[in-house]
Order: structure tokens, then C-alpha cells, then sequence
């Protein structure tokens, strides 16, 4: 149960759990409970001004149930008093409701108002996500790359007036590297989403309400990391590598079945492995001076199924 009630009016907080529109016999059963709630009267009562008011059940994401405050009257100024899970007994809404019709007959109480994103919200998907990468998070806080650099979470002043969240390089034992980066490129430079990603996660939920440092960039980088097409080469390139030193397949055949063919003078065909070398960051794009760990998905999932015969799914950095 994920209650809203406060003196005050505050945001509340959650993130959309992934998946949660998959179907399947508990979740089935979570809509039907949660859709009999629909409309569902919990109780009345006067509020500190006079005015009456009413306790309703709405059936929100993933089975859930929004127990919402609304005047009696007009039925708007809809506040949110509760949202409720969808393994939660039914019983539930109708006990807050009388808790709070409590609370409100002793002292004025304000929940905050009822938004459009808390009918798409699974309630405590965010806590639940941030528990999934707690070990990681323990085990990991200061991830460093084959350089020698570490990566950590900082509170930097960027010429705002609060300090920003932000991942900073740190050179050891060369001080001046020390830099801002990107949650990019730290994932790039660790050739790993994991632990920038958990850790990622976890400050913004912890800072979420935080007025005195701004998460605004962080959580924007962390959004197009997850969102991009572009996706880490590192698995891809250690299968190829794999299935080339067991003598299976040969770069240029790969690279063949791909549809890079190259042609010499006398007009013989053989894979381009160049191009297949570039797209597993074994060898740098034109221009560049190191190779990069980026691919895109099509380009990964063009290797994978034509070139070793694999799902995409196999090949793809976790």
C-alpha cells in the first residue's frame, strides 16, 4: 500500500514497472478485482470547511486501486488518499477510508491532487527496482575501467544555484583527468551498463524530492541511454571471437553471410571483415582513433541471426 496521506500537499513518486501490461492468470485476476472497484462509494464526511466530500475506489495500472478524496458535490478537486497494489486484499480500501475519515474529523488534512500519471503508475515499482540492484549497488559503488579510472556519483557545481547529481571521472594517480561525464560515457568506458545504471536508478529515487541538488540531467542521460537504439558491441564481438578461435566460422564467412562482400582484381569474393571488425569495435570508424563500443541493434541483430546463427537476444550486453 502506498498511502499519500500528509498535512501537506506533496509529489509523489513511482516509476511504470516494464511489462506491467503483459497478461497473464494473476495479473487477469488483479484487472477483474481491481475493475469492480470502479465507482465504488467508500465513505462521507464533512470536511474543516463544511463542505461534504467522498471516499471512491478507481481501478488503476496493473490491478491496483487509487482510493481518491473528491468533493461530493461537483466531484472535482480529486486528491489521492492511497494507492494500493494489486496483491492487496480488497478489504484494504475500505480500511484506509475509515482511517482517514478519522484523521479528518480531528485535524485539517490535505492529500495531494490526483494526476493523470497515477493511473499509469504501479505502485512501489521504483522501490521494487531499486532492491532489484541493491547488490549491485553494495558490491560496486566506485566501477573503474581498464584505464585505471574511476567513476562515482557527485554532487558538482555547474553554475546553478544548487549543486547537480552527476557521474565524474577520477584519475588515479593523475588528478587532472578528474572530469563530468555522461552516463554514456561511463557505461562506454566500463563497456558495462551495470553499476552506473543501478546506481543511477537508486539516486534519482532517493533524490527525487530533494531541493537541494538538481537530478534534472542525470535523469535525462539515464533515459536516453535506456531509450537508445544504440546498444554496447561487447557481448556480440566476445561471440564472434568465440565461434573464430574454436574455428568455426571465420571473420570474412561472417562477415559474408552478413552481405559485406569485397572483391579483388581478378574478381574473387571474401567477406569484408573490416566492416565486421568496426561494428565489434576491434577496429576504429573512419576518422576515429579507437574503436567503439557501440552498435546498433539492427547492425547487432544482422550479425548475430545471419552471421553465427544466434538470437539477438544472446549477443545483447544485459
Amino acid at each position: 500500500m502506498t498511502p499519500s496521506l500528509s498535512k501537506h500537499s506533496q509529489a509523489g513518486r513511482a516509476a511504470k514497472r516494464r511489462g506491467a501490461g503483459s497478461s497473464g492468470p494473476h495479473q487477469a485476476a488483479a484487472r477483474r478485482r481491481a475493475a469492480g472497484h470502479e465507482g465504488r462509494l467508500l465513505g462521507r464526511y464533512v470536511d474543516w470547511r463544511g463542505d461534504p466530500r467522498e471516499l471512491h475506489a478507481c481501478p488503476g495500472a496493473g490491478g491496483s486501486v487509487l482510493v481518491v478524496d473528491r468533493d461530493a458535490t461537483t466531484k472535482g478537486d480529486r486528491r489521492l488518499v492511497a494507492h494500493l497494489a494489486a496483491d492487496e486484499p480488497v478489504d484494504n480500501a475500505a480500511i484506509v477510508s475509515l482511517r482517514y475519515i478519522d484523521d479528518v474529523r480531528d485535524r485539517r488534512v490535505v492529500c495531494r491532487a490526483l494526476t493523470p500519471r497515477d493511473a499509469r503508475t504501479v505502485p512501489l515499482a521504483e522501490e521494487e527496482q531499486v532492491q532489484l540492484s541493491a547488490a549491485t549497488l553494495l558490491a560496486d559503488r566506485e566501477p573503474s575501467d581498464q584505464r585505471g579510472y574511476r567513476y562515482r556519483l557527485d554532487r558538482v557545481q555547474t553554475g546553478m544555484s544548487i549543486p547537480e547529481l552527476r557521474w565524474q571521472r577520477h584519475g588515479t594517480p593523475a588528478p587532472a583527468c578528474n572530469a563530468i561525464v555522461s552516463v554514456r560515457e561511463a557505461v562506454a568506458a566500463l563497456e558495462s551498463y551495470e553499476p552506473v545504471r543501478g546506481l543511477s536508478i537508486r539516486a534519482l529515487a532517493l533524490h527525487d524530492c530533494d531541493p537541494e541538488v538538481s537530478t534534472t540531467v542525470l535523469r535525462a542521460e539515464l533515459t536516453r541511454v535506456q531509450n537508445s537504439p544504440i546498444v554496447l558491441n561487447r557481448c556480440l564481438r566476445e561471440a564472434v571471437l568465440a565461434s573464430t578461435d574454436r574455428q568455426q566460422l571465420s571473420m570474412s564467412e561472417i562477415a559474408l553471410r552478413c552481405g559485406r562482400v569485397k572483391r579483388d582484381r581478378r574478381g574473387n569474393e571474401s567477406g569484408e571483415t573490416s566492416w565486421l571488425a568496426r561494428r565489434l569495435g576491434l577496429l576504429p570508424e573512419a576518422g576515429q582513433g579507437i574503436p567503439t563500443p557501440w552498435v546498433h541493434t539492427d547492425v547487432l541483430a544482422l550479425i548475430a541471426r545471419r552471421g553465427l546463427g544466434l538470437s539477438p537476444r544472446e549477443v545483447e550486453v544485459p
